[in-house]
């Protein structure tokens, strides 16, 4: 009981801390700066927090699922314990595709948008030519952030 808390407890602080990010926090930048370079530099420092503490909010939730599969017998411990590791699969799988998520963005796009952004200067990337690629770049992460933000409803909710 107290692994199935804590893993509720981690879902709910990575899926919380997704969509305060990604849903509140980053908006409100765009929103409320009138310096669009500066609120673009702060919400890319707060996507490369998130994108960390997914990473760990990932590796502890994987711990747990292998705690809970050791602690009640495996798969061989009768139909209970065969149902029990169907719901781990899945949520397994729904940890693995999230932690994806996070390693193709943070590891694969941002490094891309960070180039742009550097290669840009003072005026920006949408004042540059590299506009079409950064929005390019920038749309597909927000595709990735989405899915993974509706994987994180789902792994809160299979808990």
């Amino acid at each position: 009981m107290l692994l199935a808390r804590t893993r509720l407890l981690v879902a709910t602080l990575w899926a919380g801390s997704l969509w305060a990010v990604g849903y509140l926090a980053a908006p409100t930048l765009f929103a409320t700066l009138s310096d669009r370079v500066l609120a673009g530099t702060i919400a890319a420092s707060l996507f490369t927090n998130q994108a960390w503490l997914s990473i760990i909010c990932a590796l502890v939730m994987l711990v747990l699922l292998w705690a809970t599969q050791t602690s009640t017998g495996g798969i061989f411990a009768g139909p209970a314990a065969n149902m029990a590791y169907k719901a781990r699969r899945t949520l397994l799988i729904i940890v693995l595709a999230m932690l994806g998520c996070t390693l193709v963005s943070h590891f694969g796009l941002q490094p891309m948008m960070a180039s742009l952004r550097a290669a840009a200067g003072p005026g920006g990337v949408m004042e540059g030519a590299a506009r079409n690629e950064f929005g390019i770049l920038h749309g597909i992460s927000s595709a990735i952030y989405l899915v993974q933000s509706l994987l994180a409803a789902w792994l809160v909710v299979k808990q």
